[in-house]
C-alpha cells in the first residue's frame, strides 16, 4: 500500500518545486512595494498593488484579455466541432490521418507558428490578396497590430486543443444512439441538440477550460500580432517583471 503512495511523490514534488513555490513567492511580493529610486524591495505589507489593478491601464488590459479569451474560444467551439464531429465519425486509416493533421502544428514552435501567421495576416500577405480577389474587401485591410489580429492568431494557436477534447468526447457516443433517433423521426437539428450536444458536454467543457484559461494570459502572441499595441494581462505582467 504505501509502496503505491511512494509512486505519487516525483509528481508531487515536481509541482510544489516549480508550480507552488512560485505562486507563494508571488503572494509575499504582492504585499511588497517597490523603490523606484533604488529598485529595493519592501515588504511592507501594503494592499496598494490590488487597489491599482483596477486602475488605468490594468484594468483595461485585464478587459480587453477577458473579451479576446471568451470571443476566441467561442470561434474556437464554432469551428472545432464540425471537425471533431467528422473526424469522430471517420473510419479506420482516415480517423488517424485527420487526427494528424490537427496535431501537425504542435511539432513546429509556437513563436514560429506566430510569426509565419504574422505574413500570412500581413497587409500584403496571402489573407489580403484573397479577400481582395473574391471581392469582399476594397483596398487595403489592417489586421496586425489590431485586437482582430490578435484574436486571429489565439484562435489559430489553440485549435488543436479544442478540437481534441470534442473528438473524444463525441467518439464515444455510441452511433446506435444517432440512428435510434432518426428512426424516432428526429430531425437532424433536433438530433444534435437532444443527443449529440448533451453527450459532448464535458467535451466542451474541457475544450472551453483549455483554450479559454491560457488564453486570457497570453504573452506571445499579442507581443508579435499586437506589436505592443494591443496589450494583454501577460503583456502587462512581463512588463511590471
Amino acid at each position: 500500500g504505501h509502496g503505491r503512495h511512494l509512486l505519487v511523490v516525483p509528481a508531487v514534488a515536481w509541482a510544489a518545486l516549480f508550480f507552488l513555490a512560485p505562486l507563494v513567492l508571488l503572494l509575499v511580493y504582492s504585499f511588497a512595494s517597490t523603490d523606484f529610486l533604488t529598485y529595493e524591495i519592501k515588504f511592507d505589507w501594503t494592499t496598494r498593488n490590488y487597489t491599482a489593478v483596477f486602475e488605468g491601464i490594468y484594468l483595461d488590459a485585464i478587459f480587453r484579455s477577458l473579451l479576446l479569451s471568451v470571443g476566441a474560444t467561442v470561434v474556437c467551439l464554432l469551428i472545432g466541432f464540425p471537425v471533431a464531429y467528422t473526424i469522430a465519425r471517420a473510419k479506420g486509416r482516415w480517423q488517424l490521418v485527420l487526427l494528424l493533421a490537427v496535431m501537425v502544428p504542435f511539432w513546429t514552435s509556437f513563436v514560429v507558428r506566430t510569426y509565419g501567421l504574422f505574413n500570412v495576416i500581413g497587409d500584403s500577405g496571402p489573407l489580403a490578396d484573397l479577400l481582395k480577389t473574391l471581392g469582399l474587401v476594397e483596398g487595403n485591410i489592417h489586421l496586425l497590430f489590431t485586437p482582430l489580429g490578435v484574436g486571429i492568431g489565439i484562435v489559430y494557436s489553440y485549435l488543436p486543443l479544442m478540437i481534441l477534447p470534442l473528438y473524444v468526447a463525441l467518439e464515444r457516443i455510441d452511433p446506435a444512439l444517432l440512428d435510434a433517433a432518426n428512426d424516432l423521426g428526429a430531425p437532424p437539428r433536433r438530433v444534435l441538440r437532444r443527443v449529440i450536444l448533451p453527450l459532448a458536454l464535458p467535451g466542451i467543457a474541457a475544450g472551453c477550460v483549455l483554450v479559454g484559461i491560457p488564453a486570457t494570459g497570453e504573452y506571445v502572441i499579442p507581443q508579435i500580432l499586437g506589436g505592443g499595441k494591443t496589450l494583454m494581462v501577460g503583456n502587462v505582467i512581463a512588463a511590471q517583471f
